[in-house]
């Protein structure tokens, strides 16, 4: 295995993860906000998930969004 390409690869995928996360929260926080469901401005609870089957790798971070 070859780690140079391993960590490239791993933060391709990251950054990938990254920038389509982004956009669809903010693509749901409008359409949530343009419904009036928007409820309070405060803090979302978020969670995202990894899962890489292959390797039995289940990781989860949890995180609060704030809106104001």
């Amino acid at each position: 295995m070859n780690e140079d390409v391993v960590n490239m690869e791993i933060r391709k995928f990251l950054k990938k993860v990254g920038i389509t996360s982004q956009r669809e929260i903010e693509k749901a926080l409008q359409e949530a906000e343009a419904a009036g469901s928007l409820a309070g401005g405060g803090p979302l609870k978020a969670t995202m998930t990894l899962e890489i089957a292959a390797l039995g790798l289940v990781h989860s971070v949890d995180g609060d969004i704030a809106v104001e």
